[in-house]
């Protein structure tokens, strides 16, 4: 459990920002955002970037951007890392390069007079038992040191090809609404279980607050994509007043 700073005004929260280099006005976006927010901390509940292959990829002119754009955001507010589906390979050499406080998946988090429970999301899709295998096996000691093992290009095609896998997927299933979304009971459960009646998350790209009954809400972060037809990107301002919706300006 992780109890916020009692001098803190707001926390920003925000999710799935898939930065990649050929998104140029999604990272101009996410930049101005983590170096101007008024916010005293800023939570990222997962896939921040697109794809990180491993934290020695940081040397690469893009990854390198995104890292500075960190650091100099670390000056002056604290960060926190929860690690998503694209980004599990975000390691300790990068936490602490920023620097950035690891959170667990999920994490409860106290502060101005309640409780959080924070997730990426994806653990909770249970409808998706293909991913749920694919997840199990990524997230195993054994499968990342041999990931990680293999050279920066053998990984960058590897990536790549993961990449490509998944936006295939979706264009198989073109209508949000068919996607695998949160096991309603398994939220429940976890929120139960930690003592906490709202869920914040992302992975879906389907941003809304759900009411849960029992006095339970979920709420989800919206993606950001400021490169395609349809730009968007928001924030959760957490503070005394609650949470509540922040747009974020287009570069």
């Amino acid at each position: 459990m992780l109890t916020l700073a009692e001098h803190w005004r707001a926390v920003d929260v925000l999710s799935d920002v898939h930065l990649r280099a050929d998104a140029p006005r999604t990272f101009e976006a996410w930049r101005r955002h983590m170096l101007e927010t008024p916010a005293d901390a800023v939570f990222i509940l997962g896939d921040l970037f697109e794809v990180w292959i491993g934290d020695d990829a940081c040397t690469g002119e893009f990854e390198s951007a995104c890292v500075r754009v960190l650091q100099e955001s670390a000056h002056t507010r604290s960060l926190a890392f929860l690690a998503g589906n694209r980004d599990f390979l975000v390691g300790a050499a990068l936490l602490r390069a920023v620097p950035m406080q690891a959170l667990s998946d999920p994490t409860v988090v106290t502060g101005f007079g309640t409780r959080l429970l924070l997730a990426h999301g994806d653990a909770w899709c249970l409808e998706d038992r293909d991913y749920q295998r694919f997840r199990l096996e990524v997230r195993g000691e054994a499968w990342q040191s041999r990931f990680l093992a293999q050279s920066l290009a053998e990984r960058h095609r590897a990536g790549a090809a993961m990449r490509a896998a998944s936006q295939t997927r979706k264009l198989s299933l073109p209508d949000p609404a068919l996607w695998a979304d949160l096991d309603r009971d398994a939220v429940v459960k976890a929120l139960r279980a930690t003592g906490t009646r709202t869920l914040v998350h992302g992975h879906t790209h389907r941003p809304g607050q759900h009411d849960l009954g029992e006095g339970s809400t979920r709420w989800v972060l919206s993606d950001w994509d400021f490169d395609s037809s349809t730009p968007r990107g928001d924030v959760l301002r957490w503070s005394t007043e609650g949470l509540r919706r922040v747009a974020v300006c287009p570069a």
